[in-house]
């Protein structure tokens, strides 16, 4: 059969002793996750004669998911050892994922049999579907990736997995079997996109396939073994109207965004860490005309946009020698002169936001960027800051005034105690009153109690301006009536919500 490189017959049915799976080639050890549960199974349960010596009713459920954990850990690594025995590797890579994965559940079956391996039909195709997923996968990380309700994994080491999901923390029974396999399959993941992670870079940036952010810090930076962090990305990506529909937006704070990011509004999101504001610039892209040209500069691609004139950058970090980086400032730079009529930075964090806001005065309206602030206020002293940071030394009137003329409205998205999200305050920059920036809410969210499953209750509401500051940039797209109206219905419909 095409593949392999041996007879499965020549292994030797004794389950081998463990060895490096590194040595012979880039395919990592099995993974450990979490065996399929005895008394799970609709089937009868086998007679007491036929169970284990011990009494089974008393025994406690956690040591028999560690008894069966244990012998199916060993009966899978016995197999894969033998697999990387009995298949060529160089050929399996040649074929497609669906012929590779036939392969490899051939040699498998063969190999089972050859053994005389005892396994119900449901613990084979688990044992088969895990192996596949180390050979040509990311290993115990594939179930979770494959799940859309999933918003973040993390992975705390080889024992400890946490994922994110309706907004909480959760611990999952996912392990790998050891530090190493877990460091192999974040190699994995960095190389696909060219990067490395190993002890003399340590710390890497990356992404999966479908856009998902990934990071990975490595020992000796992370004693207990490598971190990895995943923020996964939805298969099918929110639009405001479903932000509506979770109640993250009235559907006036709706238009009134829509409205925001089609009259060429230059717009700062702001939010803490997991506050949805990648989202929210996503969601915000989407009104951007389809004939406007939109250049991405991001640490890692995971803008979504749907126009068909984009451009994507993404920064370098150093190689081997410390040489070759490319800075956010280096991209935002350079963007400026490709022609660019909207300018969208994924993440502002250091210098590169003088450069931001010098294309947002210099013609580039309508461009967008994210910064972790907790309120608008607190936002616009971030830009200050990390502009002085980056050695500029220019007086702080001349900063704020650099500000006020570059930033139109700030978008602030907050991760609400209970784990929902909400869009809570819509801020204009109105101008400066001696040496202090001055804005004013249109939009805002508040919270009014709790309901009796923790669940908190709030509202979003007009503030009852009259006209905001960017009113005459709406004429001039025509969209005044609109944001009128919209204006209007959010003062009558202050509704609760959950």
């Amino acid at each position: 059969m095409f593949g392999r490189r041996g007879n499965p017959g020549s292994v030797p049915v004794q389950p081998p002793v463990a060895k490096p799976v590194e040595e012979k080639a880039a395919v990592p050890p099995p993974e450990y996750t979490a065996a399929p549960q005895p008394q799970e199974n609709p089937a009868p349960a086998p007679e007491p004669k036929a169970a284990a010596p011990a009494p089974l009713a008393p025994e406690p459920q956690a040591a028999r998911s560690s008894k069966r954990s244990k012998d199916y850990y060993e009966t899978k690594a016995s197999i894969f050892n033998a697999l990387v025995e009995a298949i060529d590797l160089s050929q399996l890579s040649r074929l497609g994922p669906e012929d590779a994965r036939e392969e490899i559940r051939d040699v498998v079956n063969d190999i089972i049999a050859l053994k005389n391996v005892v396994m119900s039909i449901s613990e084979q195709e688990d044992l088969l579907e895990d192996i596949c997923n180390d050979v040509l996968g990311y290993g115990p990380l594939e179930p979770l990736l494959m799940r859309d309700d999933i918003a973040d994994i993390m992975v705390n080491g080889a024992d400890t997995v946490y994922i994110e999901t309706g907004g909480k923390v959760q611990q999952t029974g996912v392990q790998f079997r050891d530090n190493r396999q877990l460091m192999n399959i974040c190699q994995r993941i960095v190389s696909q996109v060219g990067r490395r992670v190993d002890e003399s870079s340590p710390i890497c940036d990356a992404r999966l396939p479908d856009g998902s952010r990934v990071n990975v810090i490595a020992p000796p930076l992370s004693i207990d073994g490598p971190a990895l962090t995943i923020r996964k990305f939805k298969k099918d990506k929110l639009t405001l109207d479903q932000l509506v529909q979770f109640g993250s937006v009235s559907p006036e704070g709706a238009t009134i965004l829509q409205i925001i990011g089609r009259v060429r509004c230059n717009v700062l999101i702001s939010g803490g860490t997991g506050s949805g504001k990648t989202t929210l610039l996503n969601c915000l892209t989407r009104y951007i005309d389809h004939d406007e040209r939109i250049i991405t500069c991001e640490d890692a691609a995971e803008l979504q946009l749907q126009q068909p004139h984009v451009v994507r950058l993404e920064t370098r970090p150093p190689n081997l020698e410390g040489e070759g980086e490319i800075t956010m400032r280096d991209l935002v730079k350079n963007c400026l002169r490709m022609r660019p009529e909207r300018i969208i930075v994924g993440e502002v964090r250091g210098p590169e936001a003088f450069d931001l806001l010098q294309a947002m005065n210099t013609g580039h309206d309508g461009s967008m960027g994210t910064l972790h602030a907790n309120s608008p206020r607190e936002a616009l002293s971030r830009l200050e800051s990390m502009i002085t940071m980056g050695g500029f030394s220019l007086p702080s009137r001349t900063l704020r005034e650099m500000i006020v003329s570059s930033i139109d409205v700030i978008v602030q998205a907050q991760r609400l105690r209970d784990g929902s999200r909400r869009i809570t305050h819509v801020t204009e920059v109105v101008g400066m009153e001696g040496d202090v920036i001055i804005t004013q809410d249109v939009f805002v969210y508040d919270i009014l109690g709790e309901d009796a499953h923790g669940r908190l209750l709030g509202r979003h509401r007009s503030t009852g301006i009259g006209r905001p500051v960017f009113w005459e940039r709406a004429r001039y797209f025509n969209e005044e009536n609109r944001l009128a109206q919209a204006l209007d219905a959010a003062e009558v419909n202050e509704g609760v919500n959950g």
